[in-house]
């Protein structure tokens, strides 16, 4: 699904070309200019360039020019700020408040010299500070000319590359990947978020740490009345009044958080506008080659895995005789599943079409995701040394992402219903954690027991996930068509009413539906094979790999499958050429309308495919523009022995062949 501002932009800079070359010098100038180029993402902004250099629609080699013209005019600029102000510009705005920036630059610098200027190029939080570093130092005009022309150059063929690649494969990407480019790309886009937030707000709370203290104790002591419930939780004289501080910061702010959410939903009725917008993009977005990674990835957060690795974890602090530490974890376990189930119980919540019963909000699976791994990251992270205490949230955030995030796209669960477990098992890890640290002081070894419970629960995990993908993918197969036609009036009118294109907003990808077949499939297939046709089986992750592997012979790589309203092939028959590089396909999929009758109805595209090598990495079959007419008329022939009539589509004037399976011409 291609946004319109995307077009626009294409359409426009098709139109303009040099103008876009000039867009593209903004970019790289700005994100090289001193304290501007910290707020210019020109990395994700040279990434769309270099696909549009990719796709043809910009000059490669003007567009690395005018990116290193950019880049060398920004940092030449910095440099000369740097050299016009030098030691005044500390005690300028806003260095004078930021001095960081200046000292990270001028470290970079006096530990790497003329090298620094190459390495700041590609290290974002320093590259707009260190030319002008250089020129405070006065460092000769002439040797950082050599280096930063040098540096730009790389910087901006780095930057443009992967995008440039990822164009110029763009048919080799469509073909094998169709939407699973889209989903990965967003599975890594929400682990990247929650990955950040995590790190980044601990960390912010490890350097405000005392200061809050502070600011917390003087609140007590302003309000004696108020202050002696809080300062129960803030004993400067106790080493864990910071984490307990927080904790308990964290849990305010989730709570006006969850506690919002909560009273959205109730005063709407149900889902928010934002939910059902995100629920039809996922849905859009399945395919054959994502959907059993998802299921096998959404099936992470079910007992038969958390309930190994906490049982495990429970069994060593009990014969450790942490008999504290073992009873709050239970009671984050026991009483999370009672009070989520509690508030699944109390809360209706209108599921979405394509989840079955079960699914409600909040999500159970994501809600005890986050409290058994966020609860034990809890128990161990104040056991580890500085920085590193905050890697168990890490794991915790990124595979309750991975678990909801796959839920979203089988289509089990609203967002909101993701969100609010999310929030509601945070809000539960974090109130007992607030009580367990207020009553554990004691330190024990973790080690093992971290050992323990991430090998019990990455094994469970491993042996789980694909035993349970196919009966959890089942579950969200797509529901029955709710339109119903007469068998007579498909065949005299009705057919025309049905889509005679794939709706694709891609038009290389909007292959025409020219195929309309009315009864069972087996004995087409038989016609089909009788001509030289066979089933090919349904490609999946080991196939799709095997386009890289170039000692497999051309006639035996698969034709990778497509979908119709995220629904798959039923029925995939291909048909080699008469060239070595030619071959033939026929897909069917299930009409988006029943018949009265219960006869099956379906829906096919017939193709003439060539093999392609793009970039020579992969060996593909792709569709031949302008072929599909000669296909179906293949089709056509082989399928002679039965009731047959072609004709134009209304809507497009596409030839549509219909065929009835189940009435066969007489004599065959």
């Amino acid at each position: 699904m291609q946004p319109a501002w995307i077009d626009s932009a294409v359409a426009w800079i098709g139109a303009n070309p040099h103008a876009a070359g000039a867009l593209v010098f903004l970019i790289a100038f700005c994100d090289a200019l001193v304290v501007v180029g910290i707020v210019v993402p020109a990395l994700p902004l040279l990434f769309a360039v270099g696909a549009l250099v990719g796709l043809g629609h910009i000059n490669g080699p003007y567009a690395l020019a005018c990116a290193a013209a950019g880049a060398f005019c920004g940092d030449g600029l910095s440099y000369w700020v740097g050299r016009r102000w030098g030691p005044q510009m500390r005690g300028r705005w806003p260095f004078a408040r930021y001095p960081q920036w200046i000292n990270r630059g001028e470290a970079m610098f006096r530990r790497h010299h003329t090298k620094s200027i190459l390495i700041a190029r590609f290290v974002g939080a320093v590259r707009p500070f260190v030319p002008a570093i250089a020129g405070m130092l006065h460092m000769p005009l002439r040797r950082y000319v050599l280096v930063s022309a040098f540096a730009c150059i790389a910087w901006s063929a780095v930057g443009l590359a992967p995008g440039w690649l990822l164009g110029a494969s763009y048919e080799a990407v469509a073909a094998v990947a169709d939407r699973l480019a889209l989903v990965l790309a967003g599975l890594a886009a929400a682990v990247a978020l929650v990955w950040a937030s995590v790190l980044y707000t601990w960390r912010w709370f490890a350097a405000h740490a005392d200061k809050l203290l502070a600011r917390a104790l003087a609140w007590t002591r302003a309000h004696p009345r108020l202050g002696r419930y809080a300062a129960a939780l803030m004993d400067p004289n106790r080493p864990e009044s910071p984490s307990l501080l927080m904790l308990a910061a964290c849990l305010l702010a989730i709570s006006w958080v969850w506690f919002t959410l909560l009273a959205t939903l109730l005063a709407s009725g149900g889902p928010l506008a934002i939910d059902h917008t995100v629920h039809t993009f996922m849905w859009s977005l399945r395919n054959p080659l994502a959907d059993r990674l998802m299921a096998g990835l959404a099936s992470v957060g079910d007992p038969a895995v958390l309930v190994p690795a906490a049982a495990i974890a429970l069994a060593y602090l009990l014969w450790r005789r942490r008999w504290m530490a073992a009873a709050h974890w239970l009671a984050a376990v026991v009483f999370g599943l009672a009070l989520t189930a509690l508030l699944e119980a109390a809360i209706e919540m209108p599921r979405p079409p394509t989840a079955p019963a079960g699914f409600g909000f909040p999500s159970v699976a994501v809600t005890m995701t986050t409290v058994v791994l966020g609860f034990f990251a809890v128990l161990i992270a104040r056991e580890l040394p500085g920085r590193r205490r905050v890697w168990p949230y890490m794991v915790a955030g990124v595979v309750t992402t991975v678990v909801g995030f796959a839920r979203l796209y089988l289509g089990a669960h609203w967002p909101s219903d993701l969100v609010g477990g999310t929030l509601f098992g945070i809000l539960w890890l974090l109130a007992l954690g607030i009580a367990y640290r207020r009553h554990v002081q004691r330190s024990f070894w973790m080690r093992p027991l971290a050992w323990l419970f991430y090998g019990t629960f990455v094994a469970a995990a491993l042996w789980h996930a694909p035993r349970a993908a196919a009966p959890l993918l089942a579950q969200f197969s797509a529901a029955q068509p709710a339109r119903v036609i007469g068998s007579d009036d498909w065949w005299q009118r009705d057919w025309a009413t049905l889509p005679d294109h794939r709706n694709e907003d891609d038009a290389r990808r909007r292959w025409p539906l020219h195929l309309q077949v009315a009864g069972p499939l087996p004995p087409l297939q038989r016609a089909l094979e009788a001509q030289g046709w066979r089933v090919q089986a349904q490609a999946d992750w080991v196939a799709t790999l095997g386009l890289l592997d170039d000692d497999i012979p051309a006639r035996e790589q698969p034709v990778l499958p497509a979908t119709l309203d995220a629904q798959a092939e039923t029925l995939l028959m291909v048909r080699d050429g008469p060239g070595a590089d030619e071959r033939l396909a026929l897909r069917l999929w299930p009409a988006p309308a029943r018949l009265a009758d219960a006869t099956p109805l379906w829906l096919g595209s017939a193709q003439a495919l060539r093999l392609s090598r793009p970039l020579g990495a992969a060996t593909v079959w792709l569709p031949v523009p302008g072929a599909d007419a000669d296909a179906l008329a293949e089709v056509h022939t082989a399928l002679g022995g039965f009731t047959s009539i072609e004709a134009p589509h209304p809507h497009g004037g596409t030839p549509v062949l219909r065929v009835r399976v189940a009435a066969p011409a007489s004599g065959d």
